[in-house]
């Protein structure tokens, strides 16, 4: 059979004459679906996931409003009235949604070519209308007149799809591998006829087992909803690219266990401190819990005071952009000895202060160090609430915390998408800080050095204009290697 044969009478192929596009069957429901998947991942201990990038890939490949406003649906409706409002993404949605409407009823909308002699405008039972209406109403037509065969509108929608997927890259957080989410989209070999017929059959056979039926650039297998929260499409996604997705807390966040718990301990006390051994604790993890849990709580923790080293993390200092108007103290320990920090000593001090002068009568110890285990055990009469990180705490404290009957929780386990600021104001002040203490440079002295050094004959005006053509506009070049040369004069 040869490729023009191909076109006009593809092989039929599983559910591919249904009408209904992108709308779930009974194998997609969520409750219907092992937790597990194929691949051996056991996600049921992520039922706290987010669905914020789930939301934004399910409004991508077009699945129907309807499903976001379901009761308990996992999507995310604000999320999607947010999209539709954009341009950008409303043209990816609805090429993908056409698209996958061909290859769900190809064989009909071919029929209907050969046999009643319509156009691809005249098959509104089969793709539609909404969608081709809102693209040409966005300016966007994958209607060719060179266009004889079905292929060919596929192979122009995924020319547009193309073109325009990158315009989607800032919908998704920089900590996402972008160029997978890309390459869901674009069709392989999907700039020609028998690179569409090949990716029809391999749609064919993935049917059932694609999100909402809608297409992807995967050859499918049972893995249950794959867009069911973040955590299980990322961990997907990165498998599929031979990788391992290792942003678990952006994806999600701890359950309401943890966070009763903290609430029922700052709500049974009559002052609150938390104190923060800024050594062995992160920053952008601690702004991540303070984003996540309820502020009628948290203001009821009197002060903050962080115990920094001179050599700890700066970021500490944005610190008070998370916590509200709860007042921060920053103390910062000098060292008597270069290898030797005082940061425990200092601690340790203060919170037995705290306790006899002031009448606190419970703290938060933010700290993953088991040498805080004397101070805990020593001041009985007070209450402790511990937080800690997964890969800086020892089986031994835990246990000691276990024994004694003292609540502690993983700060990595708080959701760090909405610390996300912070950790970007952080690496900015600390780039504007080193061109401060390296670079200096003044283009009106090295402009007069210039006149100097040349005596090139300058009127103030045209000194004035060359300042305005060839100084002003100057920019930055970075190569590959990150060096940077400054350009001007073109």
């Amino acid at each position: 059979m040869n490729n023009e044969n191909m076109n006009l009478h593809p092989a039929d192929g599983p559910g591919i004459n249904e009408t209904q596009t992108l709308s779930p069957n009974n194998n997609d429901s969520t409750e219907a679906r092992d937790d597990s998947g194929s691949s051996g991942i056991d996600y049921r201990d992520y039922r706290e996931s987010t669905h914020s990038i789930t939301s934004k890939i399910a409004y991508l490949i077009g699945v129907k409003k309807g499903i976001f406003e379901k009761e308990h649906s996992s999507f995310d409706l604000d999320i999607f009235n947010k999209l539709d409002a954009d341009k950008i993404a409303r043209i990816i949605r609805h090429l993908c949604t056409v698209r996958t409407s061909i290859f769900i009823n190809f064989n009909k909308i071919n029929n209907a070519f050969k046999f009643e002699h319509r156009g691809i405008r005249t098959v509104g039972e089969f793709i539609p209308d909404e969608s081709v209406r809102q693209l040409s109403e966005d300016g966007i037509d994958f209607v060719k007149k060179t266009s004889r065969y079905l292929s060919n509108h596929v192979v122009e929608i995924n020319r547009l799809i193309n073109d325009r997927i990158n315009n989607c890259r800032s919908l998704f957080p920089m900590w996402l591998n972008w160029e997978y989410v890309k390459d869901l989209f674009i069709m392989k070999d999907g700039l020609t006829d028998s690179g569409v017929m090949a990716a029809l059959m391999v749609y064919r056979s993935s049917y059932n087992f694609l999100p909402f039926h809608a297409y992807l650039n995967w050859e499918g297998r049972d893995e249950g909803l794959i867009i069911s929260s973040d955590y299980r499409f990322c961990t997907w996604l990165y498998q599929l690219h031979n990788d391992e997705f290792k942003a678990r807390n952006m994806v999600t966040n701890v359950g309401s266990y943890v966070t009763g718990n903290i609430y029922d301990f700052i709500s049974s006390s009559g002052s609150t401190v938390l104190v923060v051994d800024c050594e062995n604790s992160d920053p952008f993890n601690l702004s991540a819990a303070f984003r996540n849990l309820e502020r009628k709580y948290t203001e009821k923790i009197s002060r903050i005071i962080l115990f920094d080293d001179i050599h700890s993390s700066t970021a500490w200092k944005l610190l008070a952009d998370s916590t509200g108007n709860i007042p921060v103290e920053h103390l910062t320990v000098e060292r008597l000895m270069g290898n030797k920090s005082l940061v425990d000593q200092a601690l340790y001090a203060r919170v037995f202060r705290e306790f006899y002068e002031n009448k606190t009568d419970s703290f938060v110890l933010v700290s993953s160090d088991s040498d805080y285990w004397p101070l805990v055990s020593n001041l009985p009469q007070a209450k402790f609430l511990v937080m800690i990180e997964h890969a800086k705490c020892s089986p031994n404290l835990k246990q000691a915390l276990e024994d004694q009957h003292i609540f502690y929780c993983y700060l990595d386990d708080f959701y760090g998408g909405g610390s996300e600021d912070v950790k970007h104001k952080a690496v900015l002040a600390e780039m504007r800080a080193y061109i401060e203490n390296t670079v200096r440079l003044n283009v009106n002295d090295m402009f007069e050095e210039a006149l100097r050094s040349t005596r090139a004959p300058f009127t103030e005006d045209e000194r004035k204009r060359f300042y305005r053509k060839f100084i002003k506009p100057m920019s930055l070049v970075i190569d590959d290697n990150g060096d940077v040369q400054i350009e001007f004069g073109r």
